[in-house]
């Protein structure tokens, strides 16, 4: 149900930008967003957006990730500038309902690798 991709390896301070398509229009009650888990470290949300305008970050990506919604309401994007080692880490994209805490759906994963 939601597909994503747009990892890859960059530098240090480089820029990546990762996608998360989803099989049907997103509603005006689901809330989307990424996290990503780093090898021997617990999953860690990053960012979601709800409605297409509210956003919110994980403190270690605000000023750096930005996340937005096409208009098409069918894909999510997380960009990502002045990346860091410690940002090495799969992502994954998520859907969930807006006051719900379950996710009903989550992408595969895509790999971002950040070299010194």
């Amino acid at each position: 149900q939601l597909q994503a991709s747009g990892g890859g390896l960059v530098q240090a301070g480089g820029s990546l930008r990762l996608s998360c398509a989803t099989s049907r229009r997103i509603t005006s009650v689901d809330v989307l967003g990424w996290y990503r888990q780093a090898p021997g470290k617990q999953r860690e949300w990053v960012a979601s957006i709800f409605r297409g305008t509210v956003t919110n970050y994980a403190d270690s990506v605000k000023g750096r990730f930005t996340i937005s919604r096409d208009n098409a309401k069918t894909t999510i994007y997380l960009q990502l500038n002045s990346l860091k080692p410690e940002d090495t880490a799969v992502y994954y994209c998520y859907l969930k309902h807006q006051g719900l805490e379950e996710i009903q759906s989550w992408g595969q994963g895509t790999q971002v690798t950040v070299s010194s």
